[in-house]
């Protein structure tokens, strides 16, 4: 459960953000902006991969490119649901889909499956074959 919470407030965050650097995309309310983040969140995990599979010939011929279009129709998608969450263009969404991917990527590294943050630690090795004094 806090991972689900804890992924969704980090698709929150890379919406907010690129509301805030892309000027075709707007969020009202930070209400609006809670919900739009929870159906992106299912409909990249329900509709999302139904759509990537019907259009894998298409994504095959453009080496993956083409994925980066389905993400931008599936925000589109989420603004036309959400009344406070706007977005003006197809420009504005293809932007703003490729910002949020690189946002919420880079935040889920450090998210593990249960959840919790993952750090990685230095480990100084000791080389055994040097005297010890």
């Amino acid at each position: 459960m806090i991972g689900f919470l804890l992924r969704w407030s980090i698709n929150l965050l890379a919406m907010v953000i690129a509301a805030a650097v892309i000027p075709g995309i707007k969020i009202q309310s930070m209400e609006m902006g809670i919900l739009a983040a929870g159906i992106f969140g299912i409909v990249n995990a329900v509709l999302r991969p139904v759509v990537l599979i019907l259009t894998l010939p298409v994504n095959l011929l453009t080496l993956g490119l083409f994925t980066l279009v389905i993400n931008a129709a599936m925000l589109k998608l989420v603004s036309d649901v959400v009344p406070g969450f706007i977005i003006e263009s197809f420009n504005a969404a293809f932007l703003g889909a490729l910002l949020i991917s690189l946002i919420s990527w880079t935040m889920n590294i450090f998210v593990g499956r249960d959840g919790r943050f993952v750090f990685i630690k230095r480990v100084d090795k000791r080389d055994d074959r040097t005297p010890k004094q």
